[in-house]
């Protein structure tokens, strides 16, 4: 008498999924996902997240969720939207928040719903992340947050079909992208001079060997109990 609620729950996360992606173009918010659509609304979208602070956090935070979740290409955006409307630690913050549910989503719907179709789909690119997720789980991830060497989604689906425990996933997400989340929330806490200045934001800062160093360091530290333990055995 269980099985058919446990089949049912099983896709709870795709029709979550779906529900967001379905909303988004519904609303035409695809439109709206641009600098020139910012800074065009700037005053505007300032007045209201000022009148209405949490309401705009906790809206803020659901779109970005649905926006990860989905796997829209959008994400840099807004994490520069948040610095800009929230200030650079409240902005990040909320943006680690939204990037961590938004990717649990579609790692959980990977895992359950997906599962045999991401695995057919994107079978050989899995191949190349499987040892490492199976040899240390939660560095393996936490390095692949910390240094983009494969796209965001495609983590996100990798972990979930090779059977990566939903704790350490979540853990390593939520740690791994908050150094880069950060830079970009500070970026976008200065775009009002930006916009006021005619520029373009510079997009390639996390570049910058003051900041990509000490990012890809902690990359390296994060490998470390793991090649640790492989020196030992």
């Amino acid at each position: 008498m269980t099985a058919a609620p446990s089949r049912t729950r099983r896709f709870i996360p795709l029709l979550v999924l779906l529900a967001g992606l379905a909303l988004f173009f519904a609303l035409g918010l695809e439109h709206q996902l641009t600098l020139a659509a910012l800074k065009a609304n700037r005053a505007a979208i300032g007045a209201w997240v000022s009148a209405n602070p949490l309401l705009a956090a906790a809206g803020f935070v659901g779109f970005y969720t649905v926006v990860v979740a989905c796997s829209i290409p959008a994400a840099s955006l807004l994490t520069l939207a948040g610095g800009f409307l929230f200030g650079v630690w409240e902005g990040g913050t909320l943006v680690v928040i939204g990037a961590t549910l938004g990717a649990t989503i579609i790692f959980l719907a990977a895992k359950t719903a997906l599962h045999d179709l991401i695995s057919a789909r994107f079978g050989d690119r899995l191949k190349k992340m499987e040892a490492g997720f199976r040899a240390n789980a939660f560095n393996y991830l936490l390095v692949l947050r910390l240094v983009p060497l494969f796209p965001f989604f495609l983590v996100n689906l990798a972990a979930g079909v090779l059977g990566v425990p939903l704790v350490t996933y979540v853990l390593a997400t939520f740690l791994g992208i908050i150094p880069a989340t950060f830079v970009y929330a500070g970026l976008g806490s200065g775009l009002g001079k930006i916009f006021d200045s005619g520029a373009a934001p510079d997009l390639s800062l996390i570049f910058k060997p003051e900041i990509l160093l000490p990012i890809l360091g902690l990359a390296v530290l994060s490998l470390a109990p793991a090649l640790f333990r492989k020196q030992a055995a």
